[in-house]
């Protein structure tokens, strides 16, 4: 198999990788928030909670997690899912990488000084007023790099929706590897994941740069 040909069957698979993560990205973010404000909330049982469901998903492989969201249908309520496998991976990629983006943004709600609370209310700033023009834009710049971090590991643990047989980019690369008996597909699919982290870092520093001001 020629070099164009091994590219042009990988170049499917990661479109397909592309797709989780960015759903992923688009998922787990805003949901994260909710979890957080659940987690911090002043209600014991809401906390108590949130707090034992992001212990769960941290401390558990995603790979379970994905297993039990795309099976867990049928041995639960016997439903079908035949069409199940592409909603059940971003389901289990988005609960929990949410997990992870709720203490991230916990932490940095917390590293804001009382002070820039008690500035907002003399000023006359409602609490809702307060946290998007006065908290959000520097616990955005607090937790940026922990962000990144996350977004960059994100892209490699898309691999893991082989274990679903989805055809994403590390699927494909195992069934050519294995067809052909080469290293090549490796190697193709390890410059993919390398290039697309420069690209995913390169955005991150300059949106750091930017926020820089605060």
């Amino acid at each position: 198999m020629s070099f164009s040909t091994m590219l042009e069957q990988l170049s499917s698979g990661m479109v397909n990788t592309i797709l989780i993560f960015v759903l992923t990205l688009v998922f787990s973010l805003p949901l994260g928030w909710i979890v957080a404000f659940g987690r911090m909330s002043k209600n014991k049982i809401i906390s108590s909670v949130t707090g034992f469901i992001i212990s769960v998903l941290r401390g558990t492989p995603l790979m379970l997690q994905l297993m039990v969201v795309f099976y867990g249908p049928y041995f639960l309520f016997k439903l079908p899912i035949t069409n199940w496998r592409f909603p059940a991976i971003i389901v289990g990629f988005s609960i929990n990488y949410a997990a992870y983006f709720a203490e991230i943004y916990r932490s940095g709600i917390s590293a804001i000084p009382v002070g820039q609370y008690e500035a907002a209310q003399i000023l006359g700033y409602n609490k809702i007023q307060t946290f998007f023009k006065i908290i959000l834009p520097q616990v955005v710049r607090i937790i940026l790099p922990a962000v990144t971090n996350e977004v960059i590991t994100l892209v490699k643990d898309t691999s893991l929706a082989f274990t679903l047989s989805y055809m994403e980019i590390f699927t494909i690369t195992k069934q050519i590897a294995s067809a052909q008996t080469t290293l090549m597909p490796f190697a193709i699919a390890a410059a993919f994941y390398y290039i697309f982290n420069l690209l995913i870092s390169f955005i991150m520093r300059k949106l750091e740069k930017r926020l820089n001001y605060y």
